[in-house]
């Protein structure tokens, strides 16, 4: 899995030019499952400690100008939104390849997952896009802050080594 996080002022998602969802200070959120995310995926450690990277990041900054806060001091929202292209293969050509991608049904299962497990995390702070759909994202980034965490990253070693 991998999330992009941006500390946003506020973010909005619209379908076919419907408003969805939005949010005012907070977290968007983009979030993309690779070919390590299977169903079993929210069992793991790595999920677990990314959910809780999420929630706790101290990226909003405090009376002394120092990023020090979180959502829960900064009372901020977190719009999540699926977005397959964080595992865009661009090694060949000019056109990136998808094959690294979760597959849409298992992607759309974990998907739905990591919504239920930030809400329990963040309750009635949470608001998301909607899934394989075509969506026209806004967002005012504030810094600008953009985060980038990696379930690769929080795999012990040695299952690393084995796949």
């Amino acid at each position: 899995m991998r999330l992009v996080i941006q500390r946003v002022a506020k973010a909005s998602v619209e379908v076919a030019g419907e408003r969805v969802a939005a949010i005012g200070r907070g977290f968007l959120v983009l979030a993309g499952f690779g070919p390590d995310d299977g169903p079993d995926a929210p069992e793991s450690p790595a999920w677990r400690t990314m959910l809780d990277k999420l929630a706790g990041l101290r990226v909003f900054t405090d009376a002394g100008g120092k990023m020090n806060l979180g959502l829960a001091d900064v009372g901020g929202e977190v719009l999540l939104v699926s977005q397959f292209t964080l595992y865009a293969d661009c090694r060949k050509g000019m056109r990136p390849g998808f094959s690294r991608a979760c597959p849409p049904e298992t992607a759309q299962a974990l998907f739905e997952r990591l919504v239920e497990d930030v809400e329990e995390r963040l309750p009635g702070r949470v608001a998301r896009g909607v899934f394989g759909a075509d969506m026209d994202v806004s967002l005012t980034n504030q810094g600008p802050v953009t985060i980038l965490l990696d379930s690769a990253a929080f795999e012990p070693a040695c299952a690393r080594q084995a796949g």
